[in-house]
């Protein structure tokens, strides 16, 4: 396993965990004065800096992409809503190449309307056979301009709302579908908060191996869980058996960063500074 504790040349950070304290180039700038060489950017955060100007900040500051945040959200109530989410899944690879991402983090999405309190449907099989067909499409189009799909399967508890793959074997389960050959244009993102508990996590990531494991994300899960969207833990503040899984991260082939993610009521009050160095300290020390 990998020594993490002299630098932390191998830490990313996802820029949600500092979202509420900074813009994204201010994010950036801190990141460079702390040797953070690597982030993973969120779209809605991209656009609010402007694409370009992020790219040159990017360059200028040496700092490069761990990832791209998101695509995905494939199921939609009509034939219009999944052109549009196609469309848009191609806006964001678009946005991913200009940024020199590894690779386009995909959140399935699954019931339409649900995030709102209004699904459009209840069928969950429906949600996904829509997000099978959605990556097949998306993954027409990657391919085309050689940027990576990295699957983020979620916990079950956003099963209605933000994704229908809710473990590392149905993600699996769909690359093997849809990319036999494993060519590296098809992956999945471990988020070890959503996907820690699973009695198969450690198997399925054997499974994955070197062409599959594409992106690695890391926080804790609290108990007791205040929030189960925006009450992730530091790490080394629950119960999550950080270096285990990366042992077995990195004896499967995984060679990137570790992204530390963590969306956060707690930590998103407190100076952003303070976060970061945490984050740092925490990487060397639990990660």
């Amino acid at each position: 396993m990998r020594d993490l504790s002299a630098n932390h040349d191998l830490m990313s950070l996802n820029t949600a965990t500092v979202r509420k304290q900074w813009r994204l180039d201010q994010i950036i700038d801190e990141c460079a004065r702390r040797n953070i060489r690597a982030i993973s950017p969120w779209r809605d955060q991209v656009a609010a800096v402007g694409l370009d100007v992020v790219a040159r900040r990017l360059r200028e500051a040496g700092i490069r992409l761990s990832g791209y945040c998101r695509g995905g959200f494939f199921p939609a109530a009509d034939a219009s809503g999944l052109a549009a989410a196609l469309q848009d899944n191609r806006v964001a690879i678009d946005e991913a190449k200009t940024l020199g991402a590894p690779c386009v983090v995909l959140v399935v999405g699954s019931l339409p309307g649900a995030l709102q309190g209004r699904p459009a449907y209840t069928d969950l099989n429906r949600a996904r056979h829509e997000v099978h067909d959605g990556i097949a499409a998306t993954l027409e189009y990657a391919r085309s301009v050689q940027m990576p799909l990295a699957i983020e399967p979620l916990h079950p508890m956003q099963a209605a709302e933000r994704a229908c793959i809710n473990t590392l074997e149905q993600a699996l389960d769909l690359c093997d579908e849809l990319d036999p050959a494993q060519s590296g244009m098809l992956g999945v993102a471990v988020d070890i908060y959503h996907v820690w508990w699973d009695p198969k996590l450690y198997a399925q990531i054997r499974r994955a191996g070197k062409k599959r494991l594409l992106a690695y994300h890391v926080c804790d899960w609290l108990t007791p869980t205040a929030d189960l969207l925006n009450d992730r833990g530091m790490m080394g503040d629950g119960v999550v058996e950080l270096k285990p899984i990366r042992n077995q991260m990195e004896e499967s082939g995984y060679a990137g960063y570790c992204e530390v993610e963590i969306f956060s009521e707690h930590w998103w009050g407190l100076p952003g500074g303070a976060v970061l160095d945490t984050c740092v300290e925490r990487h060397k020390t639990v990660v």
